[in-house]
Order: structure tokens, then sequence, then C-alpha cells
């Protein structure tokens, strides 16, 4: 173990000068300046009150930051996590009591633990295995969800929250009488200032002006004195050590709901690092982001903060201003911190419509339809995984829509992998004089009368091994004097016991037919799996061989009738001419389709 894998700023803290430091903390100010009001406002969005969405945008920066992976990916709270977790607690306590904000912190903690586990034991490349159609789907859904929860605010009613789409939506409906104009001009100015900001002047922020605009409007109105409700005023205090009191319940109760978070964490963090990572060609590892995500969220957990992950927004903000090493994260932290001591008494001004209008625009940019578009023209299975794992999304639970997109994943994966391409190939000539076997369907090439040369491609394991089996068997009853096959297993790398079970079968049942079979493997890791299943035993010498050209001119020589071979006129192999003649050679030939 080297001192960084415990340490990691021991990787880059070559890269700490005077000039880069500059940059840092430049990029960090901005940061922070972009970060307060989305702070405020996925705070709402999870049932919070405002200070925690800042607090978890400063403590898990830093953590995050001292034990990831990404020289500039920014932690902190984010849409899906706090849609998330407000969807998994809003029936367990009431959204913004102390009970709730104890569920909150526990929740964190357990999220963490399940990252830091998840971290050791390497299981980064697993999340690779989570199709992207999963969070396409989950993140529409979640943007739906938000906007939808958020319409009541901007409406200016009140609504009882909890349930799905449908629910909220129904509920909502009976309070349509009760819409507030003052409440939907203040959301629609503040909505229509953000889209014109970002259209026109993208690189102002943003967010922190349209809340000032829609916060100016409240005042000059008098939004207070016609029943608009204005966001609850916060203690000017930084986060502190403050455990949550849990019990055995609580963690039985939270486990599902920190486990869906766990992983969407884990897929924003590692997603995001790894795309800014290959742009700016620098190292990644996604073990270690495991890891500091899962430290910085059980940390969180013990010091105010909620959930957090890898932000989208506020990573590409710290890369475009110029960030160079993980401590513009640091910065950012400080930054905000000191924002949050001067800002907090004002935070009473800013009424729930403008907030509501901030977070109505943070789902409409969450749904990418052109991305949703593409899948379903695309892919039939990703099709069906966005479906699921929508329709989920928005009739069930939020949390529940990222189990159904895992396993409809993992299905389609299991499906596609138990049906290996399985195909009879005959020697074709390709443009330029080079030769290749193609499959006998795609071309009007003719078959050898002594031999059927078959391609497996894919995975060959206790799951695919009956289909495999099955089309080989169809392939040779459909050629009855073809008696000799040559396997050729391309893209397989190893064998499980039951592939080799299936193979020894073949071998048997071909020989018991009266013809030979030559296998064609070409990696060493197979060659050990034939020899440790006793298939190489099966074959015996000969039998095996490191390309098609050695298996069929194996079987040519070895097996075939040359007196079937000189009453043929195909010549669908090169060597059939000197086999006739009594000249075949014992190797080294091609075994390819006769020129012309």
């Amino acid at each position: 173990m080297r001192p960084s894998d415990f340490f990691p700023p021991l990787n880059w803290a070559h890269k700490i000068t005077a000039s880069n430091v500059r940059s840092d903390a430049f990029a960090g100010f901005t940061n922070a300046a972009i970060v307060l009001p989305q702070a405020i406002a996925f705070a709402t969005i999870a049932g919070l009150p405002p200070q925690y969405g800042l607090y978890t945008a400063i403590v898990t920066a830093v953590v995050a930051a001292l034990w990831g992976s990404s020289m500039v990916m920014v932690s902190g709270p984010t849409t899906a996590i706090s849609a998330v977790l407000f969807a998994t607690l809003a029936d367990m306590a009431v959204p913004g009591t102390a009970h709730y904000i104890q569920l909150a912190l526990i929740l964190t903690i357990l999220v963490g633990l399940f990252q830091l586990a998840a971290g050791l034991v390497r299981l980064g490349g697993l999340v690779s295995f989570v199709s992207h159609s999963v969070i396409t789907a989950f993140t529409a859904a979640a943007a739906v969800l938000i906007a939808v929860s958020q319409l009541a605010g901007a409406l200016g009613v009140h609504v009882e929250p909890g349930g799905n789409v449908i629910e909220r939506l129904l509920r909502l409906g009976e309070h349509f009488i009760e819409v507030n104009p003052y409440a939907v001009a203040i959301s629609a100015t503040t909505f229509v200032t953000l889209i014109t900001l970002a259209r026109f002047a993208p690189r102002l922020p943003g967010f922190l002006i349209a809340l000032v605009v829609g916060a100016g409007l409240a005042q000059l109105i008098g939004a207070a004195d016609h029943d608009v409700a204005m966001v609850s005023s916060f203690p000017a205090a930084l986060p502190r050590f403050d455990p949550p009191e849990a019990s055995l319940a609580h963690v039985i109760n939270l486990a599902p709901g920190a486990l869906a978070i766990a992983l969407i964490g884990l897929l924003e963090a590692i997603s995001i690092g790894r795309s800014f990572a290959v742009r700016r060609k620098e190292p990644f590892d996604a073990n270690q982001e495991m890891i500091g995500q899962g430290l910085s969220n059980v940390a969180g957990g013990l010091t105010q903060c909620y959930a957090g992950s890898g932000s989208f927004t506020r990573s590409g903000v710290n890369a475009a201003a110029g960030a160079v090493t993980p401590l513009s994260g640091i910065f950012a932290s400080a930054f905000l911190a000191v924002i949050l001591v001067f800002v907090s008494p004002y935070v009473s001004y800013i009424p729930i419509p403008a907030m509501a209008g901030l977070i109505l625009y943070v789902a409409w940019r969450l749904i990418d339809i052109e991305e949703l578009r593409h899948i379903i023209e695309t892919s039939r299975p990703e099709t069906l995984i966005l479906a699921l794992t929508l329709a989920a999304g928005l009739l069930i639970e939020l949390d529940f829509a990222i189990y159904v997109g895992v396993i409809a994943s993992l299905c389609v994966f299991v499906y596609e992998t138990a049906y290996p391409e399985v195909a009879v190939t005959v020697p074709v000539q390709t443009v330029g004089g080079n030769r290749k076997f193609a499959d006998v369907t795609t071309t009007d090439q003719v078959e050898c009368p002594q031999v059927v040369v078959i391609r497996v491609t894919g995975a060959l394991y206790f799951g695919s091994v009956d289909n495999v089996s099955r089309a080989i068997k169809s392939a040779m009853a459909a050629r009855p004097r073809q008696v000799n096959v040559v396997l050729y297993l391309k893209s397989v790398r190893k064998l499980d016991l039951a592939a080799g079970d299936m193979l020894i079968e073949l071998i048997r049942s071909v020989r018991a037919a009266g013809g030979e079979i030559h296998l064609v493997a070409g990696t060493h890791e197979l060659h050990r799996s034939l020899e440790r299943f006793h298939v190489i035993d099966e074959l015996g010498p000969g039998h095996i061989h490191d390309s098609k050209t050695e298996a069929v001119v194996a079987t040519m020589t070895h097996h075939f009738k040359r007196r079937i071979c000189q009453g043929c006129i195909r010549e669908v192999f090169r060597e059939c001419d000197a086999l006739r003649d009594g000249l075949m050679p014992t190797g080294g030939a091609t075994a390819d389709k006769k020129a012309g």
C-alpha cells in the first residue's frame, strides 16, 4: 500500500503552485456564488430547511475533494438525490420537522457506509453495467416529480405533500381555484429571467440574479401582504458536529432508500469524474471516488448535512473557471461559509414562488428529449429499460425506479448473453485479395460437402449452453453429409463447467455420427479452461488450434475422404486441388476459398 492510497492529496500535491492556487481560489469563489441559490433550492426539494443545502455544499465538497479521485469535480447537494431523499422520507415524517431532519441525517450516514463499503471492496467497475437508459429515464422521472412537487409553491396554493406524480396532480387539481396570481407572477418572472440569462448571458450567475429579481418583484408588489409565503429564515451558523440518534428500526426502514441513493450518487460521481478526466487527460480511479463519496456522506450525516454527490453544474463551472486541483472545491466551501454568515439574515426575503421558479427551471433542464428520442429510435431493449424505469418513477416511487431499472438492465444483459451468435461460415475472397470466413446466409458461396465451419460469438456459460447446443445441432442436422466440424469459439475467453460439459457432449455426438471435430481457441485463458474441464482430454491431441486455417487444414488432412474430393467440383478451399491430387500438405497452407 502506498501512502497516497490513504491520503490521495499526495497524488496531486506537486501541482500546488502559487499560480495554480490563484486559479483554484478564483474558481472556488465563482463556484460559491453559483451554489448559494442552488443549495437552498435543492434543500427545498429534499424537504429540508435551507441551511441544510448550504451545509451539504460546504462539508461534502471538502471531504470528497480530499479523498476522491477527480481533479475538478465538486460535490454537494444534487437534484436527483434531493428528490429521492424526499420521496423516501415523505411518508415517514412531515418534511421540515425535527424528526424528518433526523431521518435525513441517518439516511445520509447509511448512504455513505454503503458507498464506502463498495469502494473498499473495489466495485467501481460494476457501476458501468448499469444501462445508460436507466440514468436517462430516472433523471426524467425525477424531473417530472420535482416539477409537480413545486407547482403548488409556484401557484401559491397549499397541497398535502407525498405520493406519486398522478396523486400529486389530482390533489393539486382540487385546489386549483385557490391559485394566487401574485405567486404566479413571481414564479413566472423568476423562471423567465433564468431562461433569458441562460440563453443570452450564460457566464453570469443566472440562479442568483433570477432569485434577486424574484425577491425584488415580491417586495415591489407587497407579496407578503397577499399571502405569498416566504422562505424560512435560519441562523447565521456554520455546520457543527451533531450525530443523529439512530435505532435499529430506523436503519431497517431507511436501508432500501439509502441503497438507492448510494447507487444514484455513485453513478453521478463516477460519470462526471470520468468524463472530466478523459477531457483533461487525467487519471481517474472509480474505486477511490467511491471511497471519497462514502466518506463525504458519512462526515456529512454527522455534521448536519444530507446526502450529496458530484454536481454536474458545480463541476462544469469549476472546470470552466480554470480550476487545476481539488483545492478549488475546498476554496468554494470556505467562501460559501463566509457568504452563509453574511447572507442568512436576508434569506427570509426570498418568496417561495421564486424558489419554485428556480426549481421548475432545474427540472425542465434535466429532461434530455434528444437522448430519449435517440434511445427509442435505436434500441428496443434499451427502450424497454427506459419505459420500465420511467413508469416506476412516475407511478410508484422514485427510489424504487432505480431498482427496476437496474434489474431490467441485468435481465437484458443476461438475455443477450444467453443467445450468442452461432453461424455457419464459408471462406470468401474480399477486396484486395484478402480472404475471411463469412456467414453462409450473407454470401452465395457454396459449402464443402465434408465439413461444416461453425462460429460461436459471445459468452459460453451455463446461461447460454442450451441455446448454443441447440443451434449447433440444428446446423449439423441440416447438413447430414458434412460429418466433420470446425468450431471457432470467437470472443470466448473462458468457459464454465456447463460449457465444458456441452462441448464434451458435442464431441461425442460428432464422433458417433462418423465425423471428427476440431476447435479453434485463440486465447491462453480459453486453453486453460478447456484443459480444466477435460475438453482437451476428450478431444485428444492435434484437435485444438489457434486459427481457423490450422483447424481446417488438420481436418482436411486427417479426416476428409479423398474419393469425395476427387468427385467434387466446388473447390471451396485453396487446398482442394492438392488434396484431390494426393499432394495435401500437413500444415501451413491457407484454408480459404480458392481464388477465381
